[in-house]
């Protein structure tokens, strides 16, 4: 054809012949197509748009940017936006573009025929008839090409007459390289709500709007005083500041009356950290201690200030609802899969609660509801539920495909499941439309349309009985589907079929006695949703913290400075906002571990290796340092000998150090014998429960000369005992000589220096003897007591004279070592260049 037939009759198929070979193509499409058949045959050109034989496929790719406006009125002309791209590998001839309307003029009853149209990938004769005008011609396009079409028509053109919901399809026709005659190359569908006048009560729902983001503080802070925040990266930054993220979200949540904010507490936590000067670490740097060289100043101030001040006016104006989940959002699901039973959970999900609402109630400075449950994608299985209780939650937000209902009618989200707890079911089909990013035109205006016609269509199944239905956007809400939901929902509360409610007016509307109330058991659990949940071995890893931190607590003279960050930390660890970034998660983890295993080991025992005792006792000395920020005590350090027969140390010795010094303590030690021994120092906890703190340190004493200290102790002793005996016979043997003859004096023993010679002579030399004879009688006695004693010794008998021994040295000899004597003696000696190195490289020796 020279020009693409758009007019309406026959004469769109030429000749008879032609005419009849589509008639049969139609008749071969199947017979879901034959009800329709002659409908399309006596109005229109193209009949219906089935695939013909020679083009299977469908290489133009349709979309539908805009509809204006979104609702059509009686007099509205409605405008339709576009584009068409070949998809496919040859240039489309002669493309044009074309509205098709409804066949019969009805509009889609029920919530199914909606689901039927949405359904439909290729052309088909259900899609209703061509207008024949206007149409949009855009010439021939390349292979990857791009070419956007404009059409305008009005609602007596589309055979719009009655309130309800219609199909609105846009299709392309042309040639391709295969096929040169103009056939079906794609269409479009989205639907156009027509607003009769609207009587009945219109459905209330409660929408979610939530404000997450995955944790950014770390248990980390300054060692300034005011402890300065520390976060991972300054990412937050960019999402507070204008047009970010979570700026636009605010900017665009404020505008909608009557919403549902649901709010991380940790998230205003971070914000109003960084509204102050704050710290980011250095990639690479989770693990260490925040330190001006390991950490940049953030950038973030202005925005946070900015912000936080712009959600707290939000919030408090329009009537709206905040809900405060659990501090730092903790992934319900993956615990009560995976972490349920482990000790302190429990305890921590509570914790968790109590913390959220204060933090919330605090930073925004409003009514906070807490008793609010919101499991991943809002999937729920019993073991979730049970999980949900025990946190104290009353309220849980589900998802609507766990939930089904196979009622003829939309039923109230509210339902009662047992044991003082209502689940508010979100609609599955309205909530599905906004699970995605929807960054384009075309993706915002497809979920947009079909919110309405969805929401219209609800209204009118029972127009008397007023629904109540929650709207379940992901936690994740992005720009793009929050303006898509906030257009919708202002379209459509124009429209007088909605008003928006509170989450607490949905929760407590009458159940339906016919919705279904049966939570389903863990298997029937998705499986992909299972995949993404956190291990067991890192819950079980993140709660075994706890212990660890207490003991850290103990000890240190300022617990409050570790015990908040490592708390909020230890959630933070949990939290839903890594099960889209599992990496992510995974380094926020291993970081607060290593970072608190730091902080465990920074008070320690200093490595030795061998120390040498000489002699049978000493001092033996262990160190042991603090590198923490602050004082630390309650510790006392124990020194045990692995042979206490052989070597025996002193008691414990208390701990106290200031913040990051070193102090050295002494334990006394007597050995046994001569032996290597090894010892073991470990630190402590003191109290009612004391424990081990940190690992041991284990190193070898040397003990030796310990025997020969022993035989020099005893051989004084032998010396002092016959020294003793010998000065006892003399004594007795002068008594004896003082009470006989003279001649038969002994002489003075001569071994004996402490008694002197017994004399009847002056002791002034001057004075002269009284005669010759007494002279020459005590000479004539010397004389015989030399010649005796050279007589003894000339015979060669076995008794040997003693050796003259002066007193001072058989002291000395007597003394045993390691006295404080012999001890002055080594301290006077200069230490070598040997026993220096040993000493620093843990080597020492105690004694001589």
């Amino acid at each position: 054809m020279s020009e693409p037939a758009r007019h309406s009759g026959l004469r769109a198929y030429g000749s008879g012949g032609r005419t009849a070979k589509r008639l049969a193509a139609l008749l071969a499409s199947g017979a879901a197509l034959l009800s329709t058949a002659p409908a399309a045959i006596a109005v229109a050109g193209r009949p219906a748009l089935t695939p013909t034989a020679s083009s299977p496929d469908y290489p133009a790719n349709v979309a539908i940017d805009t509809v204006t406006p979104t609702v059509v009125g009686q007099n509205d002309a409605i405008l339709v936006t576009g584009r068409v791209t070949n998809s496919g590998d040859s240039a489309l001839k002669k493309i044009h573009a074309g509205i098709r309307a409804s066949q019969t003029g009805r509009p889609l009853g029920t919530r199914s025929d909606i689901a039927r149209v949405a359904d439909r990938t290729e052309p088909t004769g259900q899609d209703g008839v061509d207008l024949g005008s206007p149409t949009a011609d855009m010439g021939d396009v390349p292979p990857g090409q791009t070419r956007s079409f404009t059409l305008q028509v009005n609602p007596s053109d589309l055979k719009i007459s009655k309130g309800g919901v219609y199909e609105l399809a846009v299709d392309v026709w042309g040639g391709t390289a295969d096929q040169s005659r103009s056939h079906a190359l794609g269409i479009a569908r989205t639907f156009l709500p027509y607003n009769a006048d609207q009587s009945g009560k219109p459905t209330q729902i409660a929408t979610l709007w939530p404000l997450t983001h995955a944790p950014e503080l770390v248990a980390q802070t300054m060692p300034d005083s005011d402890q300065t925040p520390v976060l991972r990266d300054d990412n937050l930054a960019t999402e507070l500041a204008a047009g970010g993220r979570l700026y636009k979200l605010v900017d665009i949540g404020e505008k909608l009356p009557g919403l549902t904010w649901v709010v991380d507490p940790d998230l205003l936590d971070t914000v109003y950290a960084m509204t102050k000067p704050y710290r980011v670490q250095k990639p690479g740097t989770a693990g260490e201690t925040a330190k001006e060289d390991n950490t940049v100043p953030g950038t973030g101030r202005a925005a946070a200030t900015a912000w936080l001040a712009k959600l707290r006016q939000a919030v408090t104006t329009g009537g709206d609802e905040v809900v405060a989940l659990p501090y730092a959002d903790p992934d319900i699901a993956s615990i009560a899969h995976n972490g349920a039973q482990l000790g302190g959970m429990d305890t921590t999900l509570r914790k968790a609660g109590a913390a959220g609402q204060v933090t919330a109630e605090g930073r925004l400075a409003t009514d906070i509801r807490t008793d609010v449950a919101w499991p991943y994608q809002g999937r729920l299985d019993r073991q979730i539920v049970d999980v949900t209780k025990t946190a104290g939650d009353n309220l849980l937000l589900v998802d609507g495909d766990d939930l089904s209902d196979s009622l003829n009618y939309t039923p109230n989200a509210a339902r009662q499941i047992g044991d003082g707890q209502t689940a508010v079911v979100a609609d599955h089909t309205l909530s599905q439309l906004f699970d995605t990013d929807l960054a384009t035109a075309q993706a915002r205006t497809s979920a947009t349309q079909r919110f309405l016609a969805e929401t219209m269509t609800i209204t009118q199944q029972q127009p008397e009985t007023q629904r109540n239905l929650l709207v379940m956007p992901p936690r994740n809400l992005t720009v793009g589907t929050a303006t898509a939901l906030s257009d919708a929902i202002t379209a459509a509360q124009k429209g007088n079929w909605i008003s928006q409610v509170k989450l607490s007016t949905v929760a407590t509307a009458t159940p339906d006695p016919g919705a279904n109330t049966s939570v389903q058991s863990p298997g029937d659990y998705p499986g992909k949703l299972h995949d993404s949940e956190l291990p067991g071995s890192a819950l079980e890893k993140t709660m075994g913290m706890e212990g660890g931190l207490d003991q850290l607590l103990t000890i240190c003279t300022q617990p409050q400075r570790v015990r908040g960050p490592f708390n909020a930390a230890m959630v933070r660890s949990m939290s839903t906002g890594w099960r889209d970034r599992p990496d992510d998660g995974q380094a926020y983890r291993n970081g607060a571990q290593d970072y608190l295993n730091n902080l465990v080991s920074a008070v320690k025992v200093l490595p030795k290796r061998v120390v040498t005792l000489a002699g049978n006792n000493g001092t033996l000395l262990v160190s042991v340092k603090n590198d923490l920020n602050q004082a630390v005590g309650n510790l006392q350090l124990r020194l045990i000998s692995g042979q206490v027969n052989r070597l025996n140390v002193g008691p414990p010795e208390n701990v106290v150090l200031e913040a990051t010094t070193s102090r050295t303590l002494r334990f006394p030690a007597v050995a046994q014998a001569n032996r290597t021994v090894q010892m073991t120092a470990q630190l402590w906890t003191t109290g009612a429960d004391p424990q081990p703190y940190g690992p041991p340190m284990t190193f070898e004493v040397d003990v030796k000369n310990v025997t020969s200290g022993v035989l020099y102790a005893i051989s004084g002793g032998v010396v002092l005992i016959l020294l003793g005996g010998i000065r006892f016979y003399l004594q007795r043997k002068k008594r004896a000589a003082e009470g006989g003859t003279e001649g038969s004096a002994e002489p003075a023993d001569p071994a004996d220096p402490t008694e002197p010679a017994e004399s009847t002579h002056s002791a002034d030399p001057t004075e002269p003897a009284d005669s010759a004879e007494d002279g020459a009688a005590a000479t004539g006695r010397d004389e015989e007591t030399d010649a005796d004693a050279r007589s003894a010794g000339d015979t060669g008998a076995d008794v040997q004279p003693a050796e003259d021994v002066q007193p001072a040295e058989a002291e000395k000899a007597a003394q045993p070592a390691g006295t404080a004597e012999a001890a002055k003696d080594a301290d006077a000696k200069p230490e070598s260049t040997e026993d220096a190195r040993n000493r620093a490289s843990g080597d020492e020796k105690v004694g001589p």
